[in-house]
């Protein structure tokens, strides 16, 4: 029993890790984005220079840039032959988690009134941000990128029928 659940964490502990890395190069480019928008850098209107809407168009960027990373480097043994169904899946579980960081921002701002930059990065970015991860992490993991789907595993079945045929089986057909 110790050594299944050792090596269901030690499983579990890697795509942790990578989707950790992942979502901190995007948790930068999301909060980088988010406040150049709100800061106005980038010009815009009431929409994008607001929380909500720089929060939406940050996290959609921020949602593209996870997703080439987590299909090429976290769960790439778990990618999909069908490209547009999983960009589709993961783009709704995203959505779905990003009303995690919409809700925390929208409460902090419109219903507590904190409104300065710093309130609206720590209640959508922070807060926000970190509640949805959990969420996508569970998701992405085992239904997204679970093995049990259709599709699933290109990466692996491309590495066997790459394998070297060994030397023996090689040299019976001769």
């Amino acid at each position: 029993m110790t050594e299944f659940l050792i090596k269901v964490w030690n499983r579990l502990a890697r795509y942790a890790l990578k989707f950790g890395v992942v979502g901190g190069a995007g948790f930068l480019v999301n909060v980088g984005i988010f406040n150049l928008l709100r800061s106005g850098v980038l010009g815009g209107g009431d929409f994008v220079q607001g929380p909500l809407g720089a929060s939406m168009i940050a996290a959609a960027i921020s949602i593209l840039f996870n997703w080439v990373g987590n299909r090429f480097w976290t769960f790439r043994e778990h990618r999909r032959q069908d490209l547009g169904l999983e960009l589709l899946e993961y783009a709704a579980v995203s959505v779905a988690g990003m009303f995690f960081q919409i809700a925390c921002l929208y409460v902090s701002h419109y219903v507590l009134g904190f409104t300065s930059l710093l309130a609206d990065n720590i209640s959508g970015n922070f807060m926000g941000i970190g509640l949805g991860t959990v969420f996508r992490f569970v998701v992405f993991r085992y239904w997204v990128y679970g093995s049990h789907r259709k599709g699933a595993g290109i990466a692996q079945q491309r590495t066997v029928e790459l394998a070297p045929v060994p030397v023996e089986a090689s040299q019976r057909g001769q």
